[in-house]
């Protein structure tokens, strides 16, 4: 019975993959990505960091979603049919280049076989590529070209950031975690999130709090980019870092952020950002109203929304795998 619950529990996580991606390990599918980004890149010339940010957006959101159809080759870039094939087209599945172009769509034969077709990564690629270049070579080019498509800043943020970040590290395969407060510190913790909160008015506690000492150091869970730093008068001087799984990571009530922490700035798993305090519930500087806590939360894009969802399992997750590699390091 417990092999059958194994081998059913493998089948459901292998599902959304495609058979391609099941053929390679992490850096295996990073390099072939990258490999793949930098031949459309030398095609059209746009920049295959910016390719490559597009798509990783893409990815993420076809994992949030139930409407869009699941990812089965290399690129995650989706592609509606009225945009591939033309609003007006009468075939919502054209891949005949001329009859597209005719209707305006997007579609472009990348590979040079005759056919745009929207199920080929490279001419999915190649065409949004192209897509972009047509609104000049610039960064901000592409900036007003991302806008146009998606109609959403926080859309295009994100792209930024991931460009950022494909930028810097050169790999797709940003996996790495981190406990947020440092597993040396007297800290506690359990499933908070969905409790009922009452200042402000009614709401939902929507993330974990980890009750630790003043001055307790808060770390970056993940690689990222801080989206946001400052005052909220709920979560008092808080940080939020967006991923490269589109997530939003929220630290809140600190006391304190780490020297020369800015918007914009890349953070990796473990880098200290703050400190554990008490703030908010008030106009800034207010502190006190309660234990001092770090509220911990997380929430995800879909590219229509972001919505809050119980961080508590990844915690306890990432304190588990951190507490075994300090135990290994120690042997």
């Amino acid at each position: 019975m417990r092999r059958f619950f194994v081998l059913i529990s493998l089948f459901l996580f292998l599902l959304p993959c495609s058979v391609s991606a099941l053929s390679l390990d992490d850096k295996q599918l990073s390099d072939s990505r990258k490999k793949l980004y930098r031949k459309i890149e030398s095609r059209t010339h746009v920049p295959w960091y910016l390719i490559g940010a597009v798509d990783q957006y893409e990815k993420n959101v076809r994992l949030a979603r139930r409407d869009l159809p699941k990812q089965t080759g290399l690129a995650g870039l989706y592609i509606p049919p009225d945009k591939w094939s033309g609003a007006l087209n009468p075939k919502a599945y054209e891949s005949e280049p001329a009859a597209i172009a005719l209707f305006g769509g997007m579609g472009r034969d990348g590979d040079g076989d005759g056919k745009a077709d929207r199920n080929n990564d490279t001419d999915v690629l190649y065409s949004f590529a192209e897509y972009l270049a047509s609104y000049g070579m610039r960064m901000d080019d592409y900036r007003i070209g991302l806008w146009e498509y998606y109609q959403r800043d926080k859309s295009v943020g994100i792209i930024f950031n991931h460009m950022k970040l494909i930028k810097k590290y050169k790999r797709f395969n940003l996996k790495e975690r981190a406990f947020p407060v440092s597993l040396r510190s007297d800290y506690s913790y359990r499933s908070t999130w969905g409790d009922a909160r009452g200042w402000g008015g009614r709401r939902i506690h929507e993330g974990t709090d980890v009750f630790a000492g003043y001055g307790v150091a808060v770390k970056s869970s993940c690689f990222g980019v801080i989206e946001m730093k400052g005052w909220n008068r709920y979560g008092g001087w808080r940080v939020g870092i967006r991923d490269f799984n589109n997530t939003y990571h929220y630290y809140a009530h600190l006391n304190g952020f780490a020297k020369g922490l800015k918007e914009g700035q890349i953070v990796t798993p473990g880098q200290v950002i703050g400190s554990v305090g008490s703030s908010g519930y008030g106009p800034p500087g207010t502190a006190g109203k309660f234990p001092p806590h770090l509220h911990y939360g997380m929430y995800k894009d879909n590219g229509r929304t972001e919505w809050s969802f119980d961080p508590y399992p990844h915690m306890k997750m990432w304190e588990r795998a951190e507490k075994k590699a300090l135990r290994k390091k120690r042997k």
